[in-house]
């Protein structure tokens, strides 16, 4: 195995000394890899199952291939001209290895693979790159893999006990496999005790008349034996008694209290807790207890065997067995009844969450059969229906299930080979006739606050039991159009956060209050299912703050159903939340994982921050007025040296569409003395430089080949002169969202180019429509806010924080164009 290729002598050289000591070095990224779980552990095997780089080679080159650059070997020949043959070399050595240990098939293997990388031998740095592609793909599965356990941080002390149980669980598992093992040993020796006694009574009485004494000797033998034979049915009664108890125990925990949790743990994850809901471990539960049962009713049905075969007075077999029967078949029962649950909730393709349907869209939803049963494969039909008991009340819709209703519990559809009917076409429609208005109850509901419930049906036939199944889905919100959507999830979020009973479809009739650690949970989990980082503790208090005013502590408040959804429609806590949750899923998620997004700050608060930092710091937060919005503020100093936080408009997502926030962040300009445009925003709260903290996100194109120039230059020149600020044309709003704002008449974009003669600027400031979150009016802000801007030192901390509602940002939408001027490099 020689290979033909040179390579430049020195780096050759140095790269063969050191070649055998870089075999042995720890395989840091491919150890972390094999110790990953085995949700990633087969996304590494879908990686290499391509003959690009065969995982063999990865895992005994594993050490050498980390230490490589071959990033830079993409680039340059030399470099990889070396790094390929290298490669050849360390296989050969690999090679010889296998030789000696004699194991044939990993020598074939190599062999092969060196044949086959000589094809990179003309293009060596195609070879580096595709080494270079699988350890880039490699890091992405390690980050996956890390967010997800620093996702789960905050849940190790649960996940510990939920250890601790298991394990505990999976003895108790172990032995009752070990008792039932036992008792299989006990039934054989009865029934040999059973022969010996048959054979020597029959025996007895076919000897006829003989010796008295003879006989009497031998019915002293038979008696001797009947005993024993009635001391082990007794004993063998005894143990099947408290094999049943055991099964009972185990049955009580994994029903009341491993499958209450898992259910309690789905409806978290429902409305985005990372919780985990895997029934594979549940299903090696249940079906192991289910094995167990059957056979103990086996051995039941033995006893009546050899009842049938042999017996007498007193038989305890005669007097115990049928309630033995009767209390296996019940636990078997109860056992199966449980075991039929919904894996996967009702959910839409494109819907908000799981649990919103809409009339016409098709759903999926999957069922699950947690005794695995080879026998039942394809068995087992469930069919699916809507509440059939549906409340009676005024103007309760009633709807009907659509499309493939009826399907085979399989283990084909599950990758883990559970006993699965996944419903994939399902769709509702509304009955244009029911109970709707004549209901007995004057309680109206609306319509996202009605709740149905789902139902699958099924039978249970093995070895003479017969079981009906039925299980059911948690409640949905079904909706008719795309504007519901919001509202049909905030009431799933509420429903799931709360409640317990997941029959309860009359839960909005009377919803209670959610306590303020339940809200803030739920809250956190919004944006860590959207984004994979949550909300921490700062931004749950100013949450907390504009809920309940500034408290010691918030865990005695609650959060009503009607401040969460209902009062105020449409410009709820929830519309303005969710607001929030959407854009940045949309726009800003890259920079609110990487924590660059201050957020949830009121502005009091960010007032006091910015003035205690230097000039050009600048925080960005969402806005409390404008839906969706979200801003920067950033701290100035006027002309006596005292610091200034100016605000500008929120950027909704009619600006976001169109430009990058971090691009927005980037060209950022003011116009100051002399007309120089100078970006105000240098270093983001609390000193992280702003190339260190956005560079990475920046467009590599500058000047006229900036993609989003053309926008900055019409949308982004803003004049900050003797405290009145000015824009060069207006930002975008979203009018959608109700802001009320007029259009500006004056010159902007290409008129403005046209327009050569220069006007007198005119300031105004636009009042804010109030906060959703806040009651109570709002007075003009004006001259609080120019006074503020004017002389700050009037202005304490204590002002702000009672008054940040009568502090608005300030509107650029206000201002007039300014014609087209020269004012630096900005416009040319």
């Amino acid at each position: 195995m020689d290979s033909d290729i040179s390579a430049p002598d020195a780096a050759l050289t140095a790269l063969r000394q050191s070649q055998n000591g870089a075999l042995e070095i720890s395989m840091t990224q491919w150890e972390r890899l094999r110790k990953l779980p085995a949700v990633y552990a087969q996304q590494l095997h879908e990686l290499y199952d391509r003959d690009a780089l065969p995982m063999d080679v990865r895992h005994y080159l594993s050490g050498w291939i980390e230490k490589q650059e071959w990033q830079r070997a993409a680039r340059d020949q030399d470099l990889a001209i070396v790094l390929f043959q290298v490669l050849l070399e360390n296989l050969d050595i690999q090679h010889s290895r296998f030789v000696q240990e004699e194991s044939f098939l990993m020598q074939h293997n190599i062999r092969r693979y060196k044949h086959n990388f000589q094809k990179y031998q003309d293009d060596p740095m195609t070879l580096a790159s595709t080494i270079s592609w699988f350890l880039e793909k490699e890091k992405e599965i390690l980050q996956t893999a890390d967010l997800d356990q620093q996702v789960q941080f905050l849940h190790v002390e649960e996940e510990a006990m939920e250890t601790t149980s298991q394990q505990d669980l999976e003895r108790k598992m172990a032995g009752l496999r070990n008792d039932v093992q036992c008792m299989e040993h006990t039934m054989i020796c009865l029934e040999e005790q059973q022969d010996e006694f048959d054979f020597k009574y029959q025996t007895h009485t076919m000897e006829g008349k003989g010796d008295e004494a003879d006989r009497n000797q031998q019915m002293k033998v038979l008696q001797s034996l009947v005993n024993r034979l009635n001391d082990c049915r007794k004993s063998t009664l005894t143990d099947l008694n408290k094999l049943l108890d055991r099964i009972e125990d185990l049955i009580n925990t994994l029903v009341k209290k491993e499958l209450v949790e898992w259910q309690r743990r789905q409806q978290k994850s429902c409305i985005g807790a990372p919780d985990n809901v895997c029934l594979d471990q549940l299903e090696k539960w249940f079906t192991c207890v289910a094995v167990c049962l059957f056979q103990v009713r086996e051995f039941i049905g033995k006893l009546e065997e050899l009842v049938g075969k042999v017996s007498y007075d007193n038989d305890p077999v005669k007097v115990h067995r049928p309630a033995l029967q009767e209390r296996a078949d019940t636990l078997l029962k109860d056992l199966i009844k449980s075991a039929f649950v919904v894996e996967t909730q009702p959910s839409m393709p494109q819907g908000k969450g799981p649990l919103v349907l809409r009339t016409n869209v098709q759903f999926s939803v999957k069922t699950r059969f947690l005794v695995k049963f080879l026998e039942l494969n394809h068995s087992m039909k469930v069919d699916v229906s809507m509440d059939r008991e549906a409340p009676q009340l005024k103007g309760y819709r009633r709807f009907n299930v659509l499309g493939t209703k009826s399907k085979a519990l399989n283990m084909a559809e599950s990758q883990s080979g559970g006993m699965v009917a996944d419903f994939r076409h399902l769709t509702l429609k509304e009955q244009k006739c029911g109970g709707g208005g004549k209901g007995v109850s004057d309680i109206s509901l609306s319509v996202t606050e009605e709740l149905h419930i789902i139902y699958f049906n099924t039978v249970f036939e093995l070895k003479g039991v017969s079981v009906h199944l039925q299980a059911s889905s948690l409640p949905v919100v079904i909706i008719s159009n795309s504007s519901q959507q919001q509202s049909a999830w905030a009431s799933v979020l509420w429903f799931n956060m709360i409640s317990q009973d997941t029959k309860d479809v009359m839960f909005f009739a009377n919803s209670p209050a959610a306590t303020w650690p339940q809200f803030r949970e739920m809250l956190s989990w919004q944006f860590l299912f959207a984004t994979k980082r949550g909300l921490n503790d700062d931004q749950l208090e100013m949450i907390a703050v504009k809920l309940f005013g500034r408290q010691q502590n918030y865990d005695t408040f609650k959060v009503a159903w009607s401040k969460f959804s209902k009062e105020n429609s449409p410009d709820t806590f929830w519309v303005w939340f969710d607001g929030i949750l959407v854009m940045v899923k949309t726009y800003l998620e890259d920079l609110w994982r990487d924590d660059l997004i201050m957020g949830f700050v009121s502005k009091g608060k960010e007032k006091s921050l910015l003035k205690k930092k230097q000039t050009g710091t600048f925080l960005l937060r969402f806005s409390e007025s404008v839906i969706g919005g979200i801003t920067f503020s950033w701290v100035d100093t006027t002309s006596t040296g005292e610091p200034e936080v100016k605000t500008v408009q929120p950027f909704t997502k009619v600006d976001l569409c169109q430009i990058p926030f971090h691009e927005i962040i980037r060209n950022f300009q003011i116009l100051e003395a002399e007309n120089v445009p100078e970006n105000p925003l240098l270093y983001l709260y609390p000193n992280t430089p702003k190339g260190e903290a956005f560079g990475k996100y920046y467009t590599d194109k500058t000047g006229s080949e900036n993609p989003y120039i053309k926008y900055i230059k019409t949308k982004l020149m803003f004049v900050s002169k003797e405290n009145t600020l000015e824009a060069k044309s207006p930002m975008s709003s979203d009018m959608a969202q109700g802001e009320g704002l007029e259009p500006n008449n004056g010159p902007c974009g290409e008129a403005a180019e046209q327009n050569n003669d220069l006007h007198p600027l005119e300031s105004s400031l636009e009042t804010y429509p109030p906060d959703p979150m806040l009651s109570g009016p709002v007075g003009n802000p004006e001259d609080d806010l120019l006074l503020y801007l004017n002389n700050p030192n009037l202005f304490d901390d204590t002002d702000i924080l009672q008054d940040e509602q009568m502090l608005p940002d300030f509107s650029l939408q206000a201002f007039h164009c300014l014609p087209q001027q020269s004012c630096g490099s900005m416009f040319r």
